[in-house]
């Protein structure tokens, strides 16, 4: 059974910090690029940030650039997010989402396995 699942979210005052994770079963993580995207009330689901299976690569939407770092772990199946100086309009459900496609993709479409998502809530 395939099964992302995150971990870390909860609630936070602007300018702090969180690390949400995802452990990832059930298939071969290492073939897999791993995206975060985020969801806020209201509103559309958005990319946040992606790794690359292949070599690692990471990318970032330019609202989380220098504030976010993506990092995995094949040996172990997972993928963190450290989140710091985080605002409030970074308040949104969490989600991660795992893409056959070696390299990333920043479109839901292109993502085959999903998590349940993590709730993250910046107060100001």
């Amino acid at each position: 059974e395939v099964q992302l699942v995150e971990s870390g979210g909860g609630l936070v005052q602007a300018g702090g910090s969180l690390r949400l994770s995802c452990a990832a079963s059930g298939f071969t993580f290492d073939d897999y690029a791993i995206g975060w995207f985020r969801q806020a009330p209201g509103k559309e689901h958005e990319a946040v940030s992606c790794i690359a299976a292949s070599d690692g690569a990471t990318y970032y939407a330019n609202f989380v650039k220098g504030r976010f770092t993506i990092s995995r772990d094949n040996a172990k199946g997972t993928v963190n997010l450290q989140m710091n100086s985080l605002e409030p309009e970074d308040t949104a459900v969490y989600y991660c989402a795992a893409d056959r496609v070696a390299g990333c993709g920043f479109l839901r479409s292109e993502y085959e396995y999903w998590g349940q998502g993590t709730q993250v809530t910046v107060s100001s």
